[in-house]
């Protein structure tokens, strides 16, 4: 059930205890893809996981701003401080605990989100509000992983699969040539860069025009399928907290 097109008796009706919250941002993803990248691949991925699996699961809206200030030269990148972040996951996973949606996979699609996701989730659960778990999709797509940069192969695969009109086709050659073909600049294992603008003439990391919609709709089948498997392992596990030794 998609909450924000539900009515509240179709929601009070709902019987799961099983939610979705996507989260992604509002930032640069180069000359050819949009500002809303990283919150509609997010909100994709949960819609289609919930649409595949055989019991209810409630998603709740997007959250659409992030902790992005390390793509601030760009114009259009909105951010907020990950303080604010970690309360806003809280808040809103809160609320739907108070409707009994207490087992929630916050689902992420922006790289900068995942310290603050991984420490507000860990707070949910160890203060028992709800059982909260991060789940960040392009870390689950298997080998393809490998190519995750910034607006490069996967997301604009993905796009090119679900949102094509998103793509602008005609930039694909000019969001290649000012790329980046790695993310910071490293010195003894250690990142020297604070912000993306130090590496990336235009934002891009990686080569987008290797991502295309085919490789897209395998991106999605696999992200959702590994979805759909956490959503059985939070809906079947105990997250009762051991008792002090």
């Amino acid at each position: 059930m998609r909450l924000a097109d539900a009515t509240w008796t179709d929601a009070d009706a709902l019987d799961t205890n099983l939610a979705v919250l996507p989260v992604g941002s509002t930032e640069q993803h180069g000359p050819h893809a949009p500002l809303g990248t990283d919150h509609v691949t997010a909100e994709t991925v949960a819609e289609t996981a919930a649409s595949n699996y055989d019991r209810e699961v409630v998603v709740a809206p997007p959250l659409t701003v992030g902790v992005s200030e390390e793509h601030r030269q760009f114009t259009g990148t909105l951010w907020v401080s990950p303080e604010t972040f970690r309360a806003n996951v809280r808040e809103v996973t809160e609320s739907l605990a108070s409707h009994g949606w207490d087992r929630v996979v916050v689902v992420n699609g922006h790289g900068g989100n995942v310290p603050a996701l991984g420490e507000v989730c860990q707070r949910v659960t160890r203060d028992g509000d709800a059982y909260a778990v991060p789940f960040t999709w392009f870390d689950a797509v298997g080998d393809h992983s490998d190519d995750m940069g910034h607006a490069g192969p996967l997301e604009t695969a993905f796009l090119r699969h679900t949102h094509p009109k998103l793509v602008r086709e005609d930039r694909l050659d000019d969001a290649r040539e000012g790329a980046s073909d790695h993310w910071g600049d490293w010195q003894s294992h250690t990142n020297l860069a604070v912000d993306s603008a130090e590496f990336s003439e235009n934002g891009v990391v990686g080569d987008p025009t290797e991502g295309d919609a085919d490789r897209g709709e395998e991106l999605l089948s696999l992200a959702a399928d590994a979805l759909c498997d956490l959503l059985d392992a939070v809906g079947d596990r105990d997250p009762t907290r051991p008792p002090h030794k």
